[in-house]
């Protein structure tokens, strides 16, 4: 069995676990509590019959004898109550709310309306028993209750635990896959040392090769041999991106129009003679760059444009500065077949190609250069289905350079 079968497993088995381990906990104090419900309800019911006998008992001074059962007899917060709904006494409540001595002392503000309130609430849980017999004219008195903290504290106990084992999953689950993500990485970040590395000896001896038909043939001047070198050098510069891969790449700065001005005449020789390539706007603006990474940038872009465009087409970058900003904006514009409205975002993800041998890495890989180790944006600024497409790129300016001239 494979390491990702074995953590698959892990997580089912992790998830299974803690679904039998929850609906255990839910169910079992769904039981505790409405049993306490049920003892509580028949200590109420037990304490309004020692009420009832108390009118016999304390027929002289039946008030005080009342208050006195309340006080005793219960851990109930109850409330008395005459028939017209007035407060006669109450049990078990907040004591700095109640005790006028605590509230002194604790510097507690009297609220007026407490008892109100709690009667309120006992209204809505629990339905008033009636006691006659307590008044001349036979009118009744009503003794209200509520719940006990410990119940109510219980009530929302099932409540935490779903939240805790939810936290428990979603924490195992980004544990198990930043482990396998970190675990990816590594296996990515060495093949591609390993493939940087592997490139180094056929490289050096394409140079050699190259130097061996320049002095045999005499062809210093040849321009298909110049190519050649600046193929190898091409080589050279993605081997270089390859070994660096999982490094925190360095940012210096550098004049924009000329990193992509040297790239373009690079690429625009082997690409369709039928596209027109053309760089406008500011040629000083300065920007920190890494620039084996933003040819990387500007490649994925180009080739993506040469793309879409089918026959003759043009290929348009454009350098703005935005001096309120301190922001450079590049814009780099197709006359292809255009992109959806509704796939702008969409063209970013890894995977996404409307070619058949395409991998869709390219859009998705520049996003995160320019993103994370330059600290720009890119985006879709606009596109037309069958007249093309603008990308635009934007990167914080150097705002201090001394002025160079034109590469």
């Amino acid at each position: 069995m494979n390491p990702y079968e074995k953590k698959r497993r892990w997580k089912f088995f992790l998830l299974f676990f803690a679904i039998v381990i929850g609906t255990a906990s839910v169910f079992y104090s769904d039981f505790f509590v409405k049993k306490m419900e049920r003892e509580e309800t028949l200590q109420f019911q037990l304490f309004v019959k020692v009420t009832e006998q108390s009118i016999v008992m304390y027929d002289d001074d039946r008030y005080t004898g009342l208050i006195d059962l309340i006080r005793t007899k219960t851990k109930l917060p109850i409330i008395l109550t005459n028939s017209k709904g007035e407060i006669l006494a109450a049990q078990n409540l907040d004591s700095t709310k109640t005790n006028h001595d605590i509230q002194k002392k604790e510097g507690i503000t009297y609220d007026p309306g407490y008892f109100q309130r709690e009667l309120r609430k006992m209204k809505e849980q629990h339905p008033p028993t009636p006691i006659t017999g307590l008044e001349p004219d036979g009118s009744r008195w009503y003794i209200y209750y509520k719940d006990s903290p410990t119940l109510t504290q219980l009530r929302y106990f099932p409540y935490i635990q779903l939240a805790v084992i939810a936290l428990f999953l979603l924490t195992a689950y980004v544990a198990f896959s930043s482990a396998r993500k970190a675990e990816q990485d590594q296996v990515w970040v060495g093949m591609a040392k390993e493939t940087a590395h592997q490139l180094g000896t056929p490289i050096s001896s394409l140079m050699a090769w190259v130097e061996l038909i320049k002095s045999r043939f005499n062809a210093e001047d040849d321009p298909l041999i110049a190519e050649m070198e600046n193929d190898i050098k091409r080589l050279e510069v993605i081997t270089d991106r390859f070994s660096k891969i999982g490094s925190k790449p360095i940012v210096e700065d550098h004049v924009v129009y000329a990193v992509i001005y040297n790239f373009v005449e690079y690429f625009k020789l082997r690409t369709s003679d039928k596209i027109i390539f053309s760089i406008t706007g500011d040629d000083q603006v300065r920007a920190l760059l890494n620039v084996p990474l933003f040819d990387w940038v500007t490649e994925n872009l180009l080739k993506n444009a040469a793309n879409a465009i089918e026959n003759e087409g043009k290929i348009t970058i454009n350098i703005i500065e935005n001096l309120t900003k301190e922001e450079v904006f590049i814009d780099v514009t197709d006359t292809g077949k255009g992109i959806n409205r509704s796939k702008f975002d969409a063209v970013f993800q890894p995977g996404y190609t409307t070619r058949k041998r395409g991998w869709g890495l390219g859009l998705s890989l520049t996003k995160r250069i320019i993103e994370n180790y330059h600290s720009g944006q890119i985006f879709v600024k606009e596109s037309e289905l069958g007249k093309g497409t603008t990308f635009r790129i934007i990167l914080k300016s150097s705002i201090t350079y001394e002025p160079t001239s034109n590469t």
